[in-house]
């Protein structure tokens, strides 16, 4: 699942579909079947490997929302996609809840996006029984309680713990480790601090042999640092943080505008890959 891109390795490119009306960046505008599918279609055509589909908006501050909205914002959509778009682009549902997976993935999901990794009972046995993939992200709380003073002594070390535990419980539950990826969760129970330290020691986890998610798109700890309060002008800073995370080994990354994302990955990989060749 995650082992290839089926493009001599490059890095995949994940692009976020969010049929929600409050994420924090473009809440409410891909509610419409029609206009979601052609968005989805628009970010293939720019180079998206995988388009990630969530019914819930996991921003700071967020409250739950039941498996039943969420279902009904996203089972349209992801039958829409699975008989509109290339075979080689997986759909990937962006879910905590084992209901919503388990659905997603019979209605032609292929990737599990779960910012709880796998915390809701019988998550990994219903990835594993699908033969999907699964991406477990850290995260310090819950998104309504995540950025109330999260604290670590270690954050590099301790997420790194978390999620090698989750990885090692999904191994045993029968999903195998290419089908598996971890994510540092920037921006989900950190500081900028935590963010900017994770960001600088993301090849302690690359070395982990798990493929290593990045999702740093448009968040805010990245507009305090450029003085800029509007989330849609910080397409530099993400491309940024793409090229160095693929650089230092980052295997997907997962973004909002991918043809600008898609360029500054390719070109942090042919740097990267001309490094490993050169002569000594």
């Amino acid at each position: 699942m995650f082992a290839s891109s089926g493009n001599e390795g490059r890095p995949l490119l994940m692009g976020i579909l969010n049929l929600t009306p409050d994420s924090f960046s473009d809440g409410g505008r891909y509610l419409d079947v029609e206009v979601a599918s052609a968005m989805a279609a628009h970010m293939v055509a720019a180079g998206a490997n995988i388009i990630d589909v969530g019914g819930e908006s996991t921003r700071p501050g967020a409250l739950a929302v039941t498996a039943a909205l969420q279902l009904e914002r996203v089972l349209p959509v992801i039958s829409e996609l699975h008989k509109r778009l290339p075979a080689t682009v997986a759909i990937s549902i962006d879910t905590r809840s084992v209901d919503v997976a388990r659905a997603a993935l019979q209605t032609g999901a292929r990737i599990v996006n779960d910012i709880s990794a796998g915390g809701d009972a019988g998550m990994f046995e219903t990835v594993a029984a699908h033969s999907a993939g699964i991406v477990l992200m850290h995260m310090q709380g819950s998104p309504a309680t995540m950025q109330d003073a999260p604290h670590y002594d270690d954050v590099t070390s301790e997420v790194r713990a978390f999620l090698l535990k989750r990885a090692h419980a999904a191994e045993a539950a029968g999903i195998p480790h290419h089908n598996i990826a971890l994510d540092p969760g920037i921006g989900f129970g950190k500081t900028q601090a935590h963010n900017l330290r994770l960001l600088a020691t993301l090849d302690e986890l690359v070395v982990c042999g798990y493929a290593v998610l990045l999702g740093t798109s448009r968040k805010r700890f990245m507009g305090a640092i450029c003085s800029e309060s509007d989330a849609q002008e910080l397409l530099g800073a993400t491309c940024a943080t793409t090229a160095l995370g693929v650089a230092a080994g980052v295997r997907i990354v997962r973004v909002h505008d991918v043809k600008a994302n898609r360029q500054a990955a390719d070109i942090a990989w042919a740097i990267d890959a001309e490094r490993l060749t050169a002569p000594r």
